[in-house]
């Protein structure tokens, strides 16, 4: 009987480098493999794979190995091989190639380590922490790292929160809140998947409103000072966003989970809403029925600012998509034109109001009232003072 040959597909030493370097490739060159325009034909994958052939070709006489002639056929199989063994996935990747969760370069990863690294610091994000904490520790044995300076804050958002979020902070401290900070790898396993929860708000300095909600939590928001929950209410709809340290540190899953589709229709709304209000309270239920269906009656507001702070409402081109700023009486003013939901008007006047001085509203005459009479009182309170 003739012998069984048992030996492996890459026993040859050339076939084996020849995997080594395409793992290689996928490593140190993640998304590579990603023509400018994907198709749905063949000519657009075997493009694809040309740039990977390509590659490997390079990453061979960088590490001075000897590569001979690699096929797009063989390079198929080498693919199919690294399937078996799962280190590909079993899917097509239309976007580039990687290797597990290896998805960008170090470059990339530069950017990523910065944004966790501030949001750590400074928004005192307990998943960032852990997450920088651990990554840190990992990086800081590559050399590559250590003389390229990766881990270098480049760049920051140094918005700081004004609240404890870290729990060991809390411990070590002894300054345990007991809020929903306690709960947060609840509250995104819900959020992920579309699954309702009861939580509980002991407080609100603005409306009072106290008590248990039942709510579908969409996002958790950073924004100027804290963390904030964006959530649908399960029985009418309803948006709100409200911050995390105001509820307590109960929770509990309702129902079964609506799933992602819901969710992120959800979101798309409440991301429209912020777009064209301003500030983060989204209106009560019958005002916001309205606008998101379109019959809301919006206000136009015009204010007038005067030196010296013209040059800097000048440079917000993108403060809000309704705005029209007229130049026509510059260098003594301009004129800021805005569109608005009634909502968003009272956190509007509240950047105006940093402005006071030079600053005038001229329409609505209902909020020329308001300020002019907020003016008045300030001018008597320290009348009075002197």
């Amino acid at each position: 009987m003739p012998k069984t040959n048992n030996l492996h597909p890459y026993s040859d030493r050339q076939a084996f480098e020849r995997l080594l370097l395409l793992i290689a490739t996928f490593i140190h060159h993640p998304g590579i493999g990603c023509p400018d325009r994907i198709g749905n034909n063949s000519q657009s994958a075997h493009e694809s794979l040309e740039s990977v052939q390509a590659k490997v070709y390079e990453v061979a006489q960088q590490y001075n190995i000897s590569l001979t002639k690699y096929s797009i056929p063989t390079l198929r199989k080498d693919l199919v091989t690294l399937r078996k063994y799962g280190l590909l996935e079993k899917r097509i990747y239309r976007w580039g190639y990687f290797l597990g969760t290896g998805v960008m370069s170090f470059k990339d990863l530069q950017v990523a380590l910065n944004a966790l690294n501030s949001m750590a610091k400074y928004q005192r994000s307990p998943q960032a922490i852990r997450i920088y904490q651990e990554l840190e520790k990992k990086l800081r044995g590559k050399q590559i790292l250590e003389s390229t300076d990766y881990l270098y804050p480049v760049r920051s958002q140094i918005d700081r929160a004004i609240i404890y979020t870290d729990l060991d902070e809390m411990l070590d401290i002894k300054k345990n809140r007991h809020n929903l900070y306690h709960c947060l790898e609840q509250v995104e396993t819900a959020i992920a998947i579309g699954q309702a929860i009861t939580i509980y708000r002991y407080t609100d300095p603005y409306s009072q409103k106290i008590g248990y909600l039942q709510v579908f939590p969409l996002q958790l928001i950073y924004h100027d000072i804290a963390w904030y929950l964006l959530y649908e209410y399960v029985d009418n709809g309803h948006l709100e966003i409200e911050r995390i340290d105001r509820f307590t540190d109960q929770i509990q899953f309702v129902n079964q989970p609506r799933g992602t589709d819901l969710q992120k229709s959800s979101l798309t709304v409440a991301m429209n809403l912020f777009k064209k209000g301003w500030g983060l309270f989204l209106g009560e239920p019958s005002e916001q029925t309205k606008e998101i269906a379109g019959t809301l009656e919006y206000i136009q507001i015009k204010i007038r600012f005067f030196p010296p702070v013209i040059a800097f409402i000048e440079e917000g081109e993108k403060r809000h998509i309704s705005q029209v700023i007229d130049r026509s009486g510059k260098p003594d003013y301009i004129d800021y034109n805005i569109s608005l939901p009634p909502r968003s008007v009272n956190e509007f006047c509240r950047w105006v109001h940093q402005f006071a001085h030079n600053a005038q509203v001229l329409e609505p005459q209902s909020l020329r009232d308001r300020f002019r009479s907020t003016a008045l009182k300030l001018a008597a309170l320290y009348k009075v003072s002197e």
